[in-house]
């Protein structure tokens, strides 16, 4: 057996240079990789992957003088010694080279690629101080190659190849690093390092700027295979709880409680669905008390025992920050409990808070990573509003927002804020799930402004931040949804109409919203919220104009009231599709090619989508616009849901669509109650 290879009967481990480098069977039909520069393998830092592989994965290594192979059902691993055929001996750039293949036909998935035929090789770590570096893993590029997921991003793509993309959370860009592709593979970059991954036609190159520890899991199959797979490695979502599937009504903001009563209450008169409702920020006394101003809320219980009787769900808006005037501060500091520096005062951003003026306080942010933490904000999140029967939190600014916004210099209860940073929004959805848990809670939903990969299987919902309010900003919301789908994230919606504004008077928005609310009745969760109105200060007493569906004229009205009683009526179709969810990790919202991958058009389609796997939605995006074109995908005959017209598939058709419909389309005669009765 050649000396660089080390048969560990579960996994396969090669080590030279100082390097050393696992792969090991993490489920069936794929592996993890792990590689450190020095040392011995880390088994103890954060990362997505379940702390038990799943069952199913067996490994069979085979070795030989110049290579080994490490086949694992449907994948099979190629290890290069990198001596075969030199002149001199030693060790190359393509020592310890991977190529991943599919099994069954020894067809080339993806290779390492090093960055220079004598130095650097595919794997890269170059020291950046006491132990850490920069860390670079180099993979092939391939032409045409088409790539999906990494969480959510407003670059307007779909297909990312040939973008770059920040490893980092932001307001509206959201990291979660698993990446799909349509050669049959899927690969979670399983690191919460700050980074980024570089999807260029000269090489595919994934970047830790500060880690200790090279590591990603990789699977082979077609989409839908790797999101079942990567449910199975990383956690399923749970199943939705049924209410969450009807429609939530928000706004920046209600100031009262009377005020959200009596929105609740107007829903009700109407006849119109509701399912939640939500208390905005500034509800509380300070930021960080965690718990209702009474002078704005006097009854809270009050009021939960009146929308629990008109059916309606109260979420309320919980932050991760905690100002120095609030009574949580100084024990919270003295107990090490919020977000550390190297040097320096605690990690802080500055935000207004009741009772300063015009001024902003420092804020601090509570250390998610903490255990610690998470249970002293849980207990005040359970006195200040579990206790009043309040169960839904909407954990907003939860990236956290820090300013300035990176994370060198930080220091989490998890590591160092460059190793560990992408990691925080998930563990502030667990605080969350862990304590709903313990009160013996079991529908668990959260709505998160950032997200991790794992993060599902804590019940957290993503939506995608602080939007603009045009067809630009919705044309780009429909390819970032379709992307969080694909990274494993089934629960997921967007500020309907935006959030950057909006006049409700205005003719021309008042078109953008209803086009997009129409979109919005197909998503997983479907939410009306926005911050309606000229630009404010950014203050406690902040509100915005109504946002209500009555609130965009009769005509408008008469739509969006189609539209809710249109979601009503597919509930039970949109239920079915979230236990599918909870049980192969398949999304309810799904490009077409997820379901006609053998389609090379559906491949290419930006703009629609489909629901579960019988209703294809084709969104209208542009102003003016009453009929537009839609992709059918080749495999299926399709029902104009409308009309009752049938295509067969494998072709485009041109349909009207007047400014009170969305042109949507049944696969192979599914019977969905699209049209009201009259």
């Amino acid at each position: 057996m050649p000396a660089h290879f080390h048969d560990l009967g579960d996994a396969l481990e090669w080590r030279a240079r100082g390097e050393t480098l696992r792969i090991e069977a993490w489920g069936p039909d794929a592996v993890r990789v792990r590689a450190v520069p020095g040392g011995e393998l880390l088994d103890d830092l954060p990362g997505a992957l379940l702390d038990t592989p799943p069952t199913g994965g067996k490994a069979q290594i085979t070795i030989d003088e110049h290579h080994a192979t490490f086949v694992n059902g449907g994948l099979t691993v190629h290890v290069d010694a990198g001596t075969e055929g030199r002149i001199n001996p030693g060790l190359t750039p393509t020592s310890g080279r991977l190529t991943f293949r599919r099994t069954e036909d020894g067809a080339e998935l993806l290779a390492e690629q090093p960055a220079h035929f004598w130095w650097p090789g595919p794997r890269l770590a170059t020291a950046t101080g006491n132990g850490y570096h920069r860390l670079e893993q180099r993979f092939r590029a391939y032409p045409g190659e088409r790539l999906y997921g990494l969480g959510q991003h407003t670059h307007g793509l779909l297909d990312q190849k040939g973008a770059v993309i920040d490893l980092v959370q932001r307001n509206g860009e959201v990291t979660i690093p698993l990446l799909v592709s349509d050669r049959g593979y899927g690969l979670l970059w399983n690191s919460p390092a700050i980074g980024r991954v570089e999807l260029a036609e000269t090489a595919t190159r994934w970047v830790a700027d500060s880690a200790r520890q090279i590591d990603y899991w990789i699977t082979a199959g077609r989409p839908a295979d790797v999101l079942r797979r990567y449910a199975d490695a990383t956690g399923h979502a749970p199943e939705l709880p049924e209410w969450a599937a009807g429609f939530w009504q928000c706004k920046l903001r209600y100031r009262t409680q009377e005020e959200l009563l009596e929105v609740a209450r107007e829903y009700k008169r109407r006849g119109l669905p509701l399912s939640v409702i939500v208390s905005d920020f500034f509800h509380w006394t300070h930021l960080g008390e965690w718990r209702f101003d009474p002078a704005e809320w006097p009854d809270p219980a009050a009021m939960v025992r009146e929308l629990d009787e008109l059916g309606v769900k109260l979420m309320v808006s919980v932050w991760p920050s905690v100002s120095p005037v609030s009574e949580n501060f100084q024990p919270m500091l003295d107990e090490g409990l919020f977000i550390g520096t190297e040097y320096g005062p605690v990690a802080h951003a500055d935000w207004p808070d009741k009772g300063l003026g015009a001024h902003s306080a420092q804020v601090a942010f509570y250390d998610a990573t903490n255990p610690a933490a998470r249970d002293y904000v849980w207990e005040r999140i359970r006195r200040g509003y579990h206790e009043l029967g309040v169960k839904v939190f909407w954990l907003d600014a939860s990236e956290p927002e820090l300013k300035p916004g990176h994370q060198n210099g930080l220091r989490y209860h998890a590591g160092p804020g460059l190793e560990v940073g992408n990691l925080y929004p998930r563990e502030n959805a667990r605080t969350v799930h862990d304590g709903l848990r313990a009160a013996g809670e079991t529908e668990i939903v959260s709505l998160n402004r950032s997200s991790w990969a794992g993060a599902q299987r804590y019940g957290a919902a993503l939506w995608s931040g602080d939007i603009d309010v045009d067809f630009a900003s919705l044309r780009t919301q429909i390819k970032a949804g379709l992307n969080v789908m694909m990274s494993g994230v089934p629960w997921w919606t967007t500020d309907i109409g935006g959030f950057h504004g909006g006049d409700p008077d205005d003719p021309a928005y008042r078109e953008v919203l209803v086009r997009w609310f129409q979109y919005g009745a197909f998503c997983p969760l479907f939410r009306l919220h926005g911050f309606r109105g000229p630009s404010q200060t950014l203050e406690p007493a902040m509100t915005g104009r109504p946002n209500e569906v009555w609130s965009y004229g009769e005509e408008a009205y008469e739509i969006l009231a189609a539209h809710l009683r249109l979601r009503e009526r597919l509930r039970p179709y949109v239920m079915a599709q979230m236990r599918t969810t909870a049980e192969t990790g398949v999304p309810p919202m799904r490009p077409l090619f997820l379901e006609f991958p053998g389609d090379p058009a559906a491949w290419r389609v930006e703009d629609a989508f489909l629901l579960g796997p019988d209703l294809l939605v084709a969104p209208v995006t542009e102003a003016g616009v009453r009929e537009r074109s839609v992709h059918l995908p080749a495999g299926a005959r399709w029902t104009d849901a409308w009309t009752g017209e049938e295509h067969e598939g494998g072709q485009t058709v041109v349909v009207a669509a007047p400014i009170e419909r969305i042109p949507l389309f049944l696969r192979d005669g599914a019977q969905l109650p699209i049209r009201e009765e009259s």
